[in-house]
């Protein structure tokens, strides 16, 4: 069976998108909307495997990631936006692959493990955290994705995926799902501000692609760059270095970078001159995003319509692969 190139990709909406989702993936959506056949999705389900006990806050953000999305230029006319929630075949379809993977192997998932570590769940993590590597195979495969852009700390995923298409496709002798490929993006992970973990919703160190100018302004300011770098007139280190971690991403300017990094590192160049010129790149870079979002922001109906037609849309597309993955499993009773 010949599988089309079409892409799946997607956030929780437990938070408005920040920074690292721009470079590691938004970016990406944009120009890959005009390649291939897009599919967005906001997984909500899977926002409520940490926020459970808050469901209001994952349903009002549902609209934020909606704004973020429209707001970075991924257009509704070429990008299909799905609500996870809203297409049933989802879940049957992650059950169906609960019988493909053993408890064992999901519990040597690197990502998993991370994440559990990071969340500090200990013993209390819930099964649906557990599982949800599971989960995010069946949002790829309902709609048939066979590439995926992720950052690097998700190619566990990608691998136990891919080990579920092959199981699928050999027990039932049909070649309905094609493999995934993994697409990295040339920055997939993106320092927090407190430069010690991949930015994060959850470890309170992102910058959001809604926040003011003042807001980026401040958290800039407290970024981390070199301790050791005590008076202006001392040589300072670039490498390890948040801040230059983000111009080195952000600054279009690398002449006028690579002279800041020569000067830091012979001295005479300070923290806060250094960190006033990445708030002036950052800036220039999320104004015409926040622009945008502003203006939609005003008509919040008109977003969650682009959203409601796209979900719509992939109910068509779920029901066709489900009624396939029925037909191979024999539970085609009617």
């Amino acid at each position: 069976m010949e599988h089309a190139k079409i892409i799946l990709t997607g956030d929780r909406p437990s938070g408005p998108l920040h920074l690292g989702h721009y470079v590691g993936s938004l970016a990406n959506r944009v120009r890959l909307q005009h390649e291939f056949k897009q599919f967005v999705i906001i997984a909500d389900l899977q926002a409520l495997t940490d926020n459970y006990d808050n469901p209001q806050k994952v349903h009002d953000n549902v609209l934020q990631v909606g704004l973020d999305y429209l707001a970075v230029e991924i257009n509704p006319k070429k990008t299909t936006i799905f609500i996870q929630s809203q297409i049933p075949e989802i879940a049957e379809l992650a059950i169906i692959f609960m019988n493909l993977v053993t408890l064992a192997r999901l519990a040597r998932n690197p990502t998993v493990k991370t994440e559990i570590a990071q969340k500090d769940f200990g013993e209390s993590v819930t099964v649906g955290f557990t599982v949800y590597p599971i989960h995010q195979v069946a949002d790829i495969l309902v709609v048939k994705g066979t590439i995926v852009p992720v950052g690097e700390d998700q190619l566990p995923m990608i691998e136990q995926a891919n080990e579920i298409v092959r199981s699928f496709n050999r027990i039932y002798n049909q070649p309905i799902f094609g493999e995934i490929q993994p697409l990295i993006s040339a920055v997939s992970r993106l320092t927090g501000t407190d430069g010690k973990a991949k930015m994060s919703k959850s470890l309170g160190n992102a910058i959001y692609l809604s926040d003011s100018a003042d807001i980026v302004a401040k958290k800039v300011m407290t970024m981390y760059t070199d301790p050791d770098h005590l008076r202006v007139q001392d040589p300072g280190k670039v490498e390890g270095n948040t801040v230059f971690t983000y111009l080195d991403v952000f600054d279009p300017d690398k002449a006028a970078l690579q002279g800041l990094k020569e000067h830091y590192m012979r001295g005479g160049l300070g923290d806060v001159a250094l960190k006033k010129r990445l708030i002036e790149v950052l800036n220039a870079f999320l104004d015409p995003i926040r622009t945008k979002r502003e203006q939609l922001a005003k008509d919040p109906a008109y977003v969650m319509q682009v959203v409601k037609e796209g979900t719509l849309a992939t109910r068509e597309v779920a029901a066709k692969t489900m009624q396939q993955v029925r037909d191979v499993m024999k539970l085609n009773y009617f």
